[in-house]
């Protein structure tokens, strides 16, 4: 069996506002949700179960996300004794950013491309949390999963992704080849 492609998502319990800017280690896991290819199915972790996260995680030849390597694996790194960023992966985000030169929220690429957005806001997934509403924030982390899976699986089939542009009506199409990225995953 080849190795797993998975798609992450984590929500936390807590905000950068309770524990300062950019203190990721201050910030507490509440939820991960994950898509993996190779089982094709969606999967919520709560807190208590990051360790079969990271055992998926350490396994995986491929991790596929949107801004997780400024968010997700900086916050999950703290939970694991192996390197999460030796993990060949692709950030759509930054992807983006590197051929555009622009940043874009997930919400509006996903309405430009696959014409669904996000279901809500990740400060309310910590209110979620603190609510005790589980259900509902396994809900709003596994759309941001499979909103993340479908505009991978579309930059795959068709090389780009349509990028709306701040104060225009046009969207520019921005590049994604990432054959070289999982040409080198398969080689290790």
């Amino acid at each position: 069996m080849a190795l797993d492609h998975v798609v992450i998502d984590i929500e936390t319990k807590n905000t950068f506002a309770d524990v300062g800017r950019d203190n990721f280690r201050g910030l507490e896991v509440s939820l991960v949700g994950l898509y993996s290819y190779n089982q094709d199915k969606y999967i919520a972790f709560e807190e208590h179960e990051l360790a079969a996260v990271g055992d998926i995680l350490k396994n995986a030849g491929m991790i596929i996300g949107f801004a997780i390597t400024r968010f997700d694996l900086p916050v999950l790194a703290k939970h694991y004794n192996f390197d999460l960023f030796s993990i060949p992966h692709i950030d759509i985000l930054d992807e983006i950013e590197l051929a555009s030169g622009k940043r874009i929220g997930l919400d509006l690429l996903a309405k430009e491309n696959i014409g669904i957005g996000k279901t809500g806001h990740g400060l309310e997934a910590a209110q979620l949390y603190s609510d005790g509403k589980m259900d509902e924030l396994k809900s709003y982390c596994l759309n941001d999963v499979k909103i993340t899976k479908e505009l991978y699986d579309l930059a795959r089939k068709q090389g780009h992704l349509m990028v709306p542009q701040r104060n225009s009506q046009e969207s520019i199409r921005v590049p994604l080849d990432w054959s070289e990225k999982l040409l080198y995953q398969r080689l290790f």
